[in-house]
């Protein structure tokens, strides 16, 4: 549906628009992997990626009408599934100077405020193979109509079929102990099925609000586990393991939920205070989860160009250790620096710490561009108080609810990556 969708869409924006020369920029990325140590399943130490992004664009109308194309590829050496082609964008924007907008095409929407989690950034299915932090996403088929009226927005989504999460696969890291097999990918009201969103915004001065609700199928699937029980190996009575060469699988699931969200944004001086908060139903029992915490600002940090933002989150998921995510009860510390400089140097220091299990997630992210052409890219991820990973069978024997962060214990990493724009 989504690329008959994309190949009827472009076809009628190119009747439709005036011939003129598209503007266009692109990116070529390339990055590599060092991990501490081999993978939990035998995974390699190290990994090459390279991807290209295109932006290619065009107005007319008096700037009224806009089409956008936004192609992305990427390849890896390692990992079959992280081997891609999406459409990030390609949408039709109508502005009709009234304040009214229409937008159709595929999209990327991000809502949101905080650092820690995105609570309720729900439209667009999360590309979880392409960065840990969840960041990066796969373009949506949506219509969209927006109306602003000073301090105030209102914004309407219909959204047409439901795409799928991406998972590492064999050969990949950071991944849990089975596989998840796409292929047997099951949606509780049809993957054709057409979701629904709405989202208000108030912006004044230093406040920022807004209310969401979305109705559909969740962007978070649910994992089940898949096994030939001809395939179990006993002792006596009891199971011990599994035939050697077979792997069990986990089988996503997607349900039907209603989600309304809240978002709000607080400037007061060099302070600003966040918050995300949400309450789902159909995934499970009816939860609630929020985000919620500051950034102060130190402009000039001791005399020097360099400024310095300390950050202060809490992370909270009233399923507790039912919870998929990792972060049900934690607390976000962190530092970010701003060096002022002609390169735009900029680092991000972070630690997320479970108040029950002392689990950690140490996180640094720096960024530099080299000349006016590149960018340099450094990111580490340290998992530390957590046990070592559980195999297939004990994973799905005796889960470890309450170490969320377990499989990923030989998975620290470096990540280094270049950009090159043109």
């Amino acid at each position: 549906m989504r690329r008959a969708f994309a190949g009827g869409l472009l076809a009628a924006l190119a009747a439709a628009a005036p011939a003129q020369a598209w503007e266009q920029r692109q990116e070529l990325g390339l990055e590599a992997f060092g991990f501490a140590e081999a993978g939990a399943q035998g995974q390699s130490r190290s990994d090459l990626a390279a991807s290209w992004r295109g932006e290619f664009w065009r107005s007319w109308n008096d700037g009224r009408d806009v089409i956008t194309a936004v192609p992305y590829v990427r390849l890896d050496q390692e990992d079959r599934e992280r081997r891609r082609f999406d459409l990030r964008q390609l949408e039709w924007t109508h502005a009709r100077g009234d304040g009214i907008e229409v937008r159709t095409g595929i999209r990327q929407v991000f809502w949101g405020v905080t650092e820690g989690l995105h609570l309720v950034d729900i439209l667009n299915q999360t590309d979880q193979v392409a960065a840990l932090d969840g960041e990066d996403k796969l373009g949506q088929p949506m219509l969209s109509l927006g109306a602003e009226r000073g301090a105030h927005m209102l914004e309407a989504f219909l959204l047409a079929g439901a795409r799928e999460r991406t998972f590492a696969g064999v050969d990949g890291r950071l991944r849990l102990p089975l596989v998840v097999d796409a292929d047997l990918a099951t949606f509780e009201h049809g993957r054709e099925r057409l979701d629904g969103a709405l989202r208000y915004q108030f912006n004044r001065d230093q406040l920022r609000v807004a209310l969401s609700g979305f109705s559909g199928t969740a962007r978070e699937p649910e994992l089940r586990p898949v096994v030939d029980p001809a395939r179990l190996v006993y002792a006596g009575p009891f199971p011990v393991g599994f035939q050697p060469g077979y792997r069990p699988v986990l089988a996503p699931h997607y349900p039907a939920i209603d989600q309304i969200g809240l978002e709000m944004q607080v400037t007061a001086g060099d302070w600003l205070w966040k918050l995300e908060a949400i309450e789902r139903h159909g995934q499970g029992a009816r939860f609630r989860a929020a985000d919620a915490g500051f950034e102060w600002t130190q402009v000039g940090l001791a005399g020097s160009r360099l400024d310095a933002g300390w950050l202060a989150e809490y992370l909270h998921d009233s399923r507790d250790e039912l919870a998929t995510t990792p972060f049900a009860d934690d607390v976000l510390l962190g530092a970010r620096l701003a060096f002022n400089d002609v390169a735009g140097s900029e680092v991000l220091a972070s630690v997320i710490v479970d108040r029950d299990s002392r689990e950690q997630l140490w996180s640094l992210e720096g960024s530099r561009r080299l000349g006016e052409c590149c960018k340099l890219e450094l990111e580490a991820r340290v998992f530390s108080h957590t046990p070592l990973p559980q195999d297939a069978f004990a994973a799905l024997l005796a889960p470890d609810f309450a170490h969320k962060l377990r499989p990923l214990a030989a998975d620290d990493y470096l990540r280094l990556g270049w950009t090159r724009f043109f």
